[in-house]
């Protein structure tokens, strides 16, 4: 890896955070906040007016200033930006009618944004392919990376954006070694203890040494000679499926955050981390989960 990687500094002046005013967002915006006020930047919060359907018998659409809808959003996002956590920090109010991912793109070109800020409601089963996954939608598709904080994250009392212990997962893909670079920059700032972990499933147990080893050497070769000056590292090796395993070591670990590569679309091999398990991470995860588009 090359030295460089470990010296990368993390600015994120600018913020998106993505809000439908509901618990979900409402949880999550505590840490926008702190990590707002720990790298001085601006936090733009965001809500889409979704989009009328139309009409069997087309009419002139509704000015906006009379589209009750809108009025509504906008009194709500003219509150959150006047409330007392979120006059601490620079902040600017977009309001835009549209599909969620139409406005959110339009507005991370816009104020070049280098960090989603994100709650997720953790939606499983029919009612996720009913209802579809907003947040999953955004880490898929967004140029920056994504913090979300899903359901289970929520309530745990974050009063700043100090991370004490990082799990950074990896299968050695191109798209997951994107991520790698943050988990470093955030573990040397906050001189943080930094988990390496490769999960594996479904290897026979005569050849669980061999391969334990082969990727033991392969995470070693991750870490920056220079690591042990700035943080504690550690390396992890486990035979399970990827998303079991992640959350179980955020878990024993007390991690304050998870992060991961995931791929614009599920990939062909098995043998990567595609979205659908950073999505289930984030549903069960206990901490925020930074995730990297390869």
């Amino acid at each position: 890896m090359p030295a460089t990687v470990a010296s990368l500094r993390l600015t994120f002046k600018n913020i998106l955070f993505p809000t439908d005013f509901t618990e979900a967002s409402t949880g999550a915006l505590p840490y926008a906040l702190a990590i707002a006020k720990a790298y001085g930047s601006k936090l733009y919060l965001t809500h889409a007016v979704a989009p009328q359907p139309p009409l069997s018998i087309p009419l002139e659409p509704i000015p906006l200033e009379m589209d009750p809808l809108w009025q509504q959003a906008r009194d709500r996002l003219t509150r959150y930006l006047d409330s007392a956590p979120v006059r601490d920090v620079a902040r600017e109010g977009v309001l835009e009618q549209g599909n969620l991912w139409s406005v959110l793109d339009d507005v991370i070109c816009r104020h070049s944004i280098e960090l989603i800020v994100l709650g997720s409601h953790g939606r499983h089963g029919l009612k996720k392919l009913v209802l579809g996954s907003n947040a999953e939608q955004v880490f898929r598709r967004a140029p920056c990376p994504v913090m979300t904080i899903g359901p289970a994250a929520m309530g745990e009392g974050h009063e700043h954006s100090a991370f004490r212990h990082i799990v950074f997962a990896t299968d050695f893909s191109k798209g997951s070694l994107s991520a790698l670079p943050y988990a470093l920059s955030l573990a040397e700032e906050n001189q943080a203890q930094l988990t390496l972990a490769h999960l594996i499933p479904l290897v026979p147990m005569q050849h669980q040494e061999e391969v334990r080893a082969t990727a033991m050497k392969r995470l070693l070769e991750l870490i920056p000679s220079d690591a042990e000056d700035w943080c504690r590292v550690e390396c992890v090796v486990s035979f399970e499926f990827p998303a079991e395993g992640i959350l179980s070591l955020a878990e024993t670990r007390h991690a304050d955050l998870i992060v991961m590569g995931v791929h614009a679309k599920a990939p062909r091999s098995s043998s990567h981390l595609p979205w659908a398990i950073a999505y289930e991470v984030v549903c069960h995860a206990k901490c925020p989960v930074l995730t990297v588009r390869g």
